[in-house]
C-alpha cells in the first residue's frame, strides 16, 4: 500500500489523535466499561434464553414458528 493513499491518511490521523490524548482515553475506558455492562451484564442478568427454556432441544424453529402462528 502506498504511504499517501486514503486509509493510510485516516489511519494516522486517528492513531495520533489517540496517542496524544488524555482526557480522551479515560472517557473512552467509561464508555468501554458502560457498553461492557450494558451488553453482558445486564444480558446474563436480566433478559434469559426464553426460546431454550421453553422448547425441547432441537425442536427451537418449529417452538418459534408456533408462537409465531398463534399470537
Amino acid at each position: 500500500m502506498k504511504r499517501d493513499s486514503f486509509l493510510h491518511k485516516v489511519f494516522y490521523l486517528y492513531y495520533d489523535g489517540f496517542r496524544n490524548m488524555k482526557l480522551g482515553k479515560t472517557l473512552w475506558l467509561v464508555i468501554g466499561i458502560k457498553l461492557f455492562v450494558i451488553f453482558v451484564i445486564l444480558k446474563i442478568f436480566f433478559f434469559p434464553n426464553f426460546i431454550s427454556q421453553h422448547s425441547e432441544k432441537g425442536q427451537e424453529p418449529s417452538f418459534v414458528a408456533t408462537e409465531i402462528l398463534n399470537r
